[in-house]
């Protein structure tokens, strides 16, 4: 099992910046491609950036392309997301998700993953 908790939402104006963390425990053994998700009310769960923990590959959605960076650090377990730029369609519950031990990111189903709670990013216009 592992268990995830993310932290570093809030409200910000548009143009701002946002760090989210994801902080990692239990069985984090093993490479395995970790993401960034976000969702809104009505909408289905959109992946918005994941990384592979073994190599450091990476995919970024293309409305996020340029403004996000998704990186991690291996030795605090502890998975980031660092927002820049902005925008009030930004808004949205980001949630970070483990993959499966040694899956690669193109592999790995998300649904039978590890889940955190979410953290709330607000960006108003």
């Amino acid at each position: 099992q592992v268990q995830l908790v993310e932290s570093g939402g809030g409200s910000v104006q548009a143009g701002g910046s946002l760090r989210l963390s994801c902080a990692a425990s239990g069985d984090t053994y093993g490479s395995r491609c970790m993401g960034w998700f976000r969702q809104t009310p009505g909408k289905e769960r959109e992946e918005v950036a994941s990384i592979w923990t073994g190599g450091g590959g990476t995919y970024y959605a293309d409305s996020v392309k340029g403004r996000f960076t998704i990186s991690q650090d291996n030795a605090k377990n502890t998975l980031y997301l660092q927002m820049n730029s902005l925008k009030p369609e930004d808004t949205a519950m980001y949630y970070c998700a483990a993959g499966t031990p040694w899956r690669t990111c193109s592999g790995t189903w998300w649904p039978s993953g590890y889940w955190g709670q979410g953290t709330q990013v607000t960006v108003s216009s």
